[in-house]
């Protein structure tokens, strides 16, 4: 099993940005995507973006193409979530999560694909 802990997460104005970063421990071997998501309060859980981790491949939700980007550090079992251009929108607490199995990477972002998962940290915009 997998332990996630999510950290980077605050307080931003609108058209800023912050880095939230995912690290792994436990068995981290076996993980094959990891990906980010996010809740607002009285919201669905929205698929942010994904990144294989062989290889590197990513996708993101339309709501963040072009202003977010996930990247990955191997050597230290961390995936990183850049955001710019923040916007009030993306208010909401992010998640990080890890599946170990294959995945078609259209699934990439359907959070019921993922069964380990960290606490979260609050991203909080203002206007």
């Amino acid at each position: 099993q997998v332990q996630l802990v999510e950290s980077g997460g605050g307080s931003v104005q609108a058209g800023g940005s912050l880095r939230l970063s995912c690290l792994a421990s436990g068995s981290t071997g076996s993980s094959y995507v990891t990906a980010w998501f996010r809740q607002a309060p009285g919201k669905q859980r929205e698929g942010v973006a994904a990144i294989l981790r062989a290889g590197g491949a990513t996708r993101y939700g339309d709501s963040v193409k072009g202003r977010f980007t996930v990247s990955q550090d191997n050597d230290k079992n961390t995936v990183y979530l850049q955001m710019n251009r923040l916007k009030y929108e993306d208010n909401a607490m992010y998640y990080c999560a890890e599946s170990s199995t294959w995945l078609p990477s259209q699934w990439f972002l359907f959070s019921e694909k993922y069964n380990d998962w960290g606490q979260g940290t609050q991203v909080t915009v203002s206007s």
